[in-house]
């Protein structure tokens, strides 16, 4: 595996730093995470992914990890030593979609390929679909290998090409890979609930529009503003909501966090990264600091601990997946939360829109808000 990192971030630049890495040998694939900030469009990157004679595939993001700093500009670029099977599920937005028609015969295929594997998965984070496209993946592929990943997409919640395929820039769309490597995937994200359960009266995919039979966010204002001295005004939801997100109870587990990013049109209700199902019961979460940093340390642990179980060797680099919200809310302190993240391995990964991943062998779910930390290594030497 070979890692590099520039701040320098034009087509040109990328494309020679993808034909380093090709010109260097036994790499089979480059994965990217890039900057949103970079202003990479399909007319200037596309003929780039194109014409590289290997795969080169990742994402777009509002910020980029390299080495337990967070960038808001540049690229990360990863050269791996075996071939990268992926495939691309489109229409991630769309009610009839039926994502299993996709994936069953992917997960048939790979199914035959030996050797360690990951199944690293990027989204549009900006789907209206993507906790669908979770269970058809958990459906197809079930939890032998361990799943890491998370949201593509801009801070401006423009909707725009953010995932980076051999074809091109794509959007509204998800991006599986599956990479020739070990892992093992610790997930925490430290918030804690500060107000009573609510149900979900009604709810259209990533939409809760009534909780308690009452407007969303009339209910949910309520209970942000009894909790302190914060209150909403007519352009202040997000920079509100940051501190507040909202959990999902599941029975026996901890609460899936949900992200409200911003208020309907007709200003009753609320939509999120990621789907909130109706009927469901939800709490308003609010954190510290100290919690959010105290989590990252705990998904460290966990991922540690996931590796350990089925490997003696050490790991060679980490992954981390973190989503921007967590930066927004602890801004100058967001460096003690990385400086959690494997502080002896190569890190490299990205600030999501919502992240992917299974706790041990249990769940796969898309969250909000949280630390997921994979440990990589273990690349073997495909067979003669």
């Amino acid at each position: 595996m070979h890692i590099t990192f520039s701040l320098e971030h034009s087509a040109d630049v990328l494309d020679q730093a993808i034909a380093g890495l090709v010109a260097t040998p036994g790499t089979r694939a480059i994965l990217v995470f890039g900057c949103d900030a970079n202003g990479w469009s399909p007319e200037a990157l596309n003929p780039v992914l194109q014409a590289a004679p290997i795969p080169v595939l990742g994402g777009v993001f509002p910020q980029i990890i390299y080495r337990q700093q967070n960038y808001t500009e540049g690229f990360v670029l990863v050269g791996l030593k075996n071939e990268v099977h992926w495939q691309q599920i489109d229409h991630l937005s769309d009610d009839q979609a039926d994502y299993d028609l996709t994936l069953e015969p992917c997960a048939e295929r790979w199914e035959a390929i030996t050797g360690d594997a990951t199944l690293m998965v990027v989204v549009d984070g900006l789907a209206a679909r993507i906790s669908a496209l979770i269970e058809s993946l958990f459906v197809n592929f079930g939890l032998v290998q361990n799943f890491i990943g998370g949201g593509a997409g801009s801070l401006s919640f423009a909707r725009k090409p953010c995932l980076l395929t051999p074809n091109g820039m794509v959007q509204d769309a998800a991006l599986l890979m599956r990479l020739p490597l070990r892992s093992g995937v610790g997930v925490a994200h430290g918030w804690r609930p500060v107000s009573e359960p609510m149900k979900v009266t009604d709810s259209t995919r990533n939409q809760i529009n009534t909780l308690d039979g009452q407007a969303a966010f009339e209910q949910y204002r309520q209970r942000v503003e009894a909790n302190g001295d914060t209150r909403f005004t007519q352009d202040n939801f997000f920079d509100v909501a940051k501190s507040y997100p909202l959990g999902i109870v599941k029975l026996g587990a901890e609460m899936v966090v949900r992200d409200p990013l911003m208020r309907t049109d007709d200003d009753k209700g609320m939509v999120c990264v990621g789907e909130v199902p109706e009927g469901c019961s939800v709490r308003v979460l609010n954190g510290s600091a100290e919690y959010l940093i105290a989590a990252a340390a705990q998904a460290s642990q966990l991922a540690l601990e996931s590796w350990q179980r089925q490997s003696e060797t050490a790991p060679e680099s980490a992954l981390f997946i973190d989503c921007i919200s967590r930066a927004l809310f602890l801004e100058e302190r967001m460096t003690d939360e990385l400086a959690q993240a494997a502080p002896e391995l190569p890190v490299f990964g990205a600030l999501t829109l919502g992240e992917i991943a299974n706790t041990g062998r249990d769940y796969l779910e898309f969250y909000n808000k949280t630390a997921v930390l994979g440990l990589l290594g273990s690349e073997r030497d495909e067979p003669k």
